[in-house]
């Protein structure tokens, strides 16, 4: 009866452990997730991984930002950036294209690229939109700005709409080139795409 007891006890604690693993997320994205102008510890991933662990989620966010990646550069880097303990990602890509004024269709399709290899591993994504710069004209910023709805339901992923969302063009959240948030800036950002990530995190979770 001891020996049972003492198995019973090790199958409970694997088990346990088991549950206890946190669940990686990966954020793939360009400088405003790899935190260009920062300190590391003021990072999107970073700062976002201590708002989920606050509530209590038990998580851990890798960042796989890259500072002047378009949508394109995120395609071609994202096997290497996954890893088998990935559980969620959250794509964060196409300002750069944007800004350069990159043909909306040529992002549109590398993103749909990654969401594509994305489902056919079965990880939940969150995707992140962006919006096109006013002086490229209403043709391209619709473009441009639609692409993200358009691929969220295609592919059936979350979206939050606009990644900088109460940041963007505001001064004092802001570093001086007016593009990338401060530190205050990516608190903003965290607040108010954490309720996002946490059903993404429910996703992963299998709820």
């Amino acid at each position: 009866m001891m020996k049972i007891s003492a198995v019973l006890a090790i199958l409970l604690f694997m088990l346990t452990g088991a549950e206890a693993k946190p669940i990686t997320i990966l954020a793939l994205g360009d400088s405003l997730t790899a935190g260009f102008g920062l300190q590391p510890s003021d990072a999107f991933p970073v700062k976002l991984e201590a708002a989920l662990r606050n509530k209590g989620h038990d998580v851990a966010v890798v960042n796989a930002g890259v500072s002047g990646d378009t949508a394109l550069d995120g395609a071609s880097r994202l096997d290497w950036a996954l890893s088998e303990d990935v559980s969620a990602v959250i794509v964060e890509l196409g300002a750069n294209d944007a800004l350069r004024g990159l043909p909306p269709g040529q992002a549109e399709q590398a993103l749909d690229d990654i969401l594509t290899r994305l489902k056919s591993r079965g990880l939940p994504v969150l995707l992140a939109g962006m919006r096109a710069p006013p002086n490229l004209g209403v043709e391209y910023q619709s473009a441009f700005d639609g692409m993200y709805q358009r691929l969220a339901t295609k592919h059936g992923t979350l979206l939050y709409p606009f990644f900088l969302d109460g940041v963007a063009a505001d001064v004092k959240l802001n570093q001086a080139d007016g593009l990338h948030p401060n530190p205050a800036g990516v608190d903003i950002i965290v607040s108010r795409i954490l309720p996002m990530v946490e059903e993404l995190i429910g996703k992963a979770a299998g709820k």
